[in-house]
């Protein structure tokens, strides 16, 4: 019998204990079980920030992150579990969900996701036995670099890096109205772009703008993900992509993909490249396979409304 208890505030002791289990939980997996964003939520806590810990016999084996989406617009909050592989998944998710979601009507409700990440068949089931239902699905898609095309901009875009502290109002505008119906990219706040541009990954010239006669028509930002254990080569991450709604249809996405992953091959010698697309955006999916993409991974979202 497990002890199941909500950590808020989070101690240090607490991130160092969900740190091991997540590792261990991904060395079994083949690949991640939390997002970065669990991390970068662990390091700049709100006051829903918590981890709901599973201890047996004084050891830590299981542990969920719950922490609240950057988005204004489709305010939620989120989970992110993490068992070890000692520990089975069906005796531990259970109780650490349960507490997780209590705790969450206890202060107020709303909506809940449990992202899990490489989530199958049996998560499904595990997912409905819970109460809680698909709803989003993101796909990792994988390339290798460098992609045989070369980039051809639309006539009359400029293509320029990020300038810190001079571009943040024009692309939060930008990106917010392109992800208006994206309850995780949509609603972004300067303090959550500002965040990231304090991590130590963030790099502005590996974020592209592309600007025509009137302004910001589109961007792609990417990020440099460094070789680990589990993945022996460094990858190369189209973080967030988008072409503002009035522009779209006017060829503009291919070039910026192809320009981001050009960067990150060229100067930043990454022979990998990534992205995550939602499984229902159609038109996004047939040009990342045109390009040459390849799904590597299947993550889901199982939703409630508390």
């Amino acid at each position: 019998m497990v002890d199941v208890r909500v950590r808020r505030p989070v101690a240090p002791s607490d991130v160092e204990d969900f740190r091991r289990v997540a590792d261990d939980a991904a060395r079994a997996a083949g690949h991640p079980v939390v997002g970065d964003a669990v991390w970068l939520d662990l390091a700049n806590p709100s006051a829903d920030t918590a981890l709901v810990v599973a201890r047996d016999h004084d050891a830590t084996v299981a542990a969920m992150h719950v922490g609240a989406a950057d988005s204004v617009t489709t305010p939620h909050i989120t989970l992110s579990v993490a068992v070890t592989p000692e520990a089975a998944l069906d005796a531990v998710v259970p109780p650490l969900t349960a507490v997780a979601l209590a705790d969450r009507r206890h202060r107020g409700g709303g909506p809940v996701e449990l992202w899990v990440l490489g989530a199958d068949g049996a998560w499904d089931v595990r997912a409905e036995r819970l109460g809680l239902h698909p709803a989003r699905e993101l796909r990792q898609l994988r390339v290798a670099l460098p992609v045989d095309e070369p980039v051809r901009w639309p006539d009359g875009i400029t293509v320029r890096a990020f300038a810190p502290g001079r571009d943040e109002a024009a692309w939060l505008e930008v990106n917010n109205q392109t992800f208006a119906d994206d309850p995780d990219q949509g609603g972004w706040t300067e303090a959550a772009l500002l965040r990231r541009e304090r991590e130590p990954w963030f790099d502005p010239a590996g974020f592209l703008l592309a600007e025509d006669e009137t302004g910001l028509a589109g961007f792609c930002w990417t990020k440099r993900h460094p070789a680990t254990a589990i993945e022996p080569l460094a990858l190369g991450e189209i973080y967030v992509i988008g072409v503002e709604p009035s522009r779209q249809g006017r060829g503009l996405g291919r070039p910026l993909t192809l320009a981001g992953l050009a960067d990150l091959h060229d100067r930043r010698r990454i022979t990998v490249g990534i992205l995550f697309v939602d499984a229902g955006n159609d038109p996004a999916l047939r040009l990342y396979e045109s390009i040459g993409f390849t799904v590597a991974r299947v993550d889901r979202a199982y939703a409630c409304h508390l």
